[in-house]
């Protein structure tokens, strides 16, 4: 057969074979045969070794150290050593390696993009054309951070050792999400890439002795999961920063708990894609190409569950079929392929086997080319219920699955009737809607008219079991440090003892809970006797129970109406409670002098003033438009966690307390507070403030009772969305553990003491009460 001439080319617009070389990939490949782990500046001798695959021809690419337990220590001790001196640097020289290892990445990035998809199957217009040009823009963008951290971010310090494992759908750039801002920040990093693809972060280890990055700052351990689990128990590692599945997040989260490491998470999703009847059908069409078969669904964010208007559905599915059917699957070098190879023949047996046992709906593959090996058609399949097991569960495949609505309010509650909640995209013509939507849609991200737009500046990352805290922007860089001051360990506050002889008061005082804006008996029908110092009994405080945090938590879900009040209009309820507090600072400076033996009035006036404060709080904590690259704005958003569960500190019974409920509130949550367990009376006290103050009925709810019997049902709670401990009673392992159950976020003082008087600093908690959500809204015609 001759080869068509150039005419018959243009008449037909066929497209032929358009194969990337890969001599300079595998000349680099045959330079090392085998791969130790990069520690200290070096690679080390291979140990034990297995194959790294390339998954588009089954063919061994390279041979990679299996890493063990006296591995990773030694990468740790590596990264202990080095970060001193990494941490004591100035931003500006931080920044000039951070840029240099940008510009590395730029010189190289036809070697990087090409051992990317030989290692992970990925088109090579994908890592060639987003994947690397997108590693470059975050060390670009996290030299500028360290550039400025010094001035904008003042009282703050590096965490120390970050460990840091990720997942094979993205491999460089999810280093780069890690490395970047763990360098900015100064600390030193210990990584263990993927099991199927640790190529690319071994090269940019090599590249790195370029850059001028001191030995021991990044270090990475290759392995299996047990590596993984090797940095994550390490003890000397103070931080670790994960992307992959929700199960394992989940592991990670029971494994961590009580141990003092920070943590972010950033997991599974099922996000929706949803098209109203208004929407330009064929750029949404496209769009969800992009959102479902980019890297062949192996995104954490993909657009796989759709969700379209009812009037459009027939059409839509029509054009949307026409277009699968022209997609073009096979060697992945080839820059004329759209979808490239599955990672793994374990991962295209799970995803076959997803498909293969589903009962519900109509499935359409692709009528395309399917390449024999790791390959699997573009899927659709529609006429699915919410129910349906492939509506909630994610496949991480090319497989799109897809049900109908009729109204703006009935597409809100189906994009949120799923556990996740990482990203999601709306297609309008009409604006008003699409962000009428956007805020309603419970996603750490969301995309208006576009799909999968990425960048350094602008903070990724889920809520609900997508996981916790955000890559990129300033938000990101927090997660790697922590406040300078110091903490001492926390002694148990204990009640006072009733004296040898009791003397009955006149006027039987209880004091009851507080949930849903009524005082009401606590469910077990047991209370305790409060003492003061010299004997006197002040009354008594309910046992709360594990039925009263049910009742608790059903009240604040009932007034989530709160979260769409104005900013103003909490602060000003704010105001009014400062305000009744005031009027009776008497009073409660007596009742703290009776709990305590203390003169109360510090506290009493410090209280009033923390209320003032997150009042002015209240409209003030903004967001932020990001400066990205797009014709468009990406909006950061400050929104409310949600519920709210707290174990207020034993040692400040109103302050404490009030340091707690007001931030959370002057952002729009709702709370349950456990106040102080042998100073409860203050709190009891204090409702009777807010009966008077405006405040809606289950914005604050207040359960007295054992700190350690009730943190349990307070972490464990589906419908609690964040977790804080103050407690004198360390209960921080408990409740990190519960939390898994749903990846809440938690705050916990492991133990640590707080000077409530002076040691606070309002953007802390009004971050920690806080999510920022970030939506993409391009324009233009």
């Amino acid at each position: 057969m001759t080869n068509p001439t150039v005419r018959e080319i243009f008449d037909s617009m066929a497209y032929g074979p358009a194969p990337e070389s890969n001599a300079e990939v595998l000349a680099w490949l045959s330079k090392h045969k085998a791969f130790g782990h990069w520690i200290d500046g070096a690679f080390t001798k291979p140990g034990a070794t297995f194959e790294s695959k390339n998954p588009a021809t089954d063919k061994p690419l390279a041979l990679i150290t299996q890493g063990s337990a006296a591995d990773v220590d030694a990468a740790v001790k590596a990264a202990r050593s080095a970060q001193p001196k990494w941490a004591k640097l100035p931003g500006h020289a931080r920044a000039k390696v951070l840029y240099a290892l940008a510009r590395l990445v730029q010189k190289h990035s036809r070697l990087l993009a090409v051992l990317e998809t030989m290692d992970n199957g990925k088109p090579i217009r994908e890592s060639r054309d987003i994947d690397i040009p997108l590693v470059a823009r975050h060390f670009y963008y996290h030299a500028g951070l360290a550039q400025l951290i010094d001035t904008e971010l003042p009282g703050q310090e590096p965490l120390g050792v970050c460990g840091a494992v990720i997942p094979w759908n993205f491999p460089l750039l999810m280093l780069a999400w890690k490395v970047a801002p763990a360098l900015a920040a100064g600390n030193t990093v210990v990584l263990k890439p993927a099991e199927y693809t640790p190529l690319t972060a071994l090269l940019f280890a090599e590249l790195s002795r370029e850059a001028g990055l001191p030995k021991g700052v990044l270090n990475i351990v290759t392995g299996d999961g047990d590596t993984g689990a090797a940095v994550v128990n390490h003890a000397g590692v103070n931080k670790i920063a994960f992307t992959g599945s929700t199960a394992v997040g989940r592991k990670i989260r029971e494994a961590t708990a009580g141990s003092g490491k920070a943590l972010t998470l950033e997991l599974g999703g099922k996000s929706p894609y949803i098209v109203f009847d208004d929407a330009d059908i064929d750029s949404a069409i496209e769009g969800l190409v992009d959102a479902i078969w980019f890297n062949q669904g192996q995104v954490c964010c993909a657009g796989s569950r759709l969700l379209i208007q009812e009037g459009i559905a027939d059409r839509f599915y029509e054009k949307l079929k026409r277009r699968m059917d022209g997609l073009r699957l096979g060697d992945p070098l080839d820059k004329c392929i759209d979808v490239g190879a599955i990672v793994d023949p374990v991962q295209l047996a799970t995803i076959k086997g997803l498909v293969e046992t589903n009962q519900d709906g109509e499935t359409y593959h692709a009528a395309c080319d399917v390449p024999e090996g790791c390959f699997y058609p573009p899927t659709l399949i529609t006429g699915l219920s919410a129910a349906s097991t492939l509506m909630q569960e994610e496949i991480f495949g090319p497989v799109l699955v897809a049900m109908t609505f009729r109204t703006p309010s009935e597409a809100v509650e189906l994009a949120n009737n799923t556990k996740y909640g990482l990203a999601a995209t709306i297609w309008s013509e009409n604006i008003n809607l699409a962000l009428d939507v956007a805020p309603k849609i419970k996603a750490g991200v969301v995309w208006v008219n576009a799909t999968n737009l990425f960048d350094a500046a602008a903070g990724f990352g889920g809520v609900r079991e997508s996981g916790f805290g955000r890559e990129g922007g300033w938000e990101g860089l927090i997660a790697y440090l922590k406040p300078t001051h110091t903490t001492k360990p926390l002694s148990p506050v204990k009640p006072f003892e009733p004296p040898a002889v009791i003397e009955a008061s006149s006027i039987d005082r209880t004091a009851k809970l507080y949930i849903a804006g009524k005082q009401a008996r606590p469910d077990g029908g047991y209370s305790q006797p409060i003492w003061s110092p010299k004997g006197k009994l002040l009354g008594h405080a309910g046992l709360g129970n594990r039925k009263d945090i049910r009742n608790a938590v059903e009240a604040a879900h009932a007034a989530k109406a709160w979260a769409k009040t104005t900013a103003h209009t909490r602060a000003q309820i704010l105001y009014y409670i400062a305000e009744n507090l005031s009027a009776r600072a008497a009073e409660f400076a007596n009742r703290l002098r009776d709990l305590t033996g203390k003169s109360g009035e510090a506290e009493v006036e410090a209280a009033i003033a923390r209320l003032f404060s997150y009042a002015a709080w209240a409209d003030k904590f903004d967001g932020a438009v990001k400066s990205v690259p797009l014709r468009g704005v990406a909006l950061a958003m400050n929104e409310p966690c949600g519920v709210i569960g707290a174990l207020c500190p034993d040692d400040a019974p109103l302050l404490g307390l009030i340091s707690i409920m007001a931030p959370a509130i002057a952002m729009g949550n709702t709370c349950i507070l456990v106040p102080s367990e042998p100073f409860p009376l203050a709190a009891t006290d204090f409702y009777q403030v807010l009966d008077t103050s405006d405040l809606p009925a289950g914005v604050v709810n207040i359960v007295t009772g054992s700190h350690a019997e009730l943190a349990k049902p307070l972490a464990g709670h589906r419908d609690i969305d964040a977790v804080w401990s103050f407690s004198s009673t360390n209960l921080s392992t408990l409740i990190e553990k519960e939390s898994a159950g749903n990846i809440k976020r938690t705050w916990v003082n492991n133990g640590q003491s707080r000077d409530w008087i002076t040691e606070i600093d309002a953007r802390t908690f009004l971050r920690a009460a806080t999510e920022v959500k970030t939506i993409w809204v391009p324009f233009g015609e």
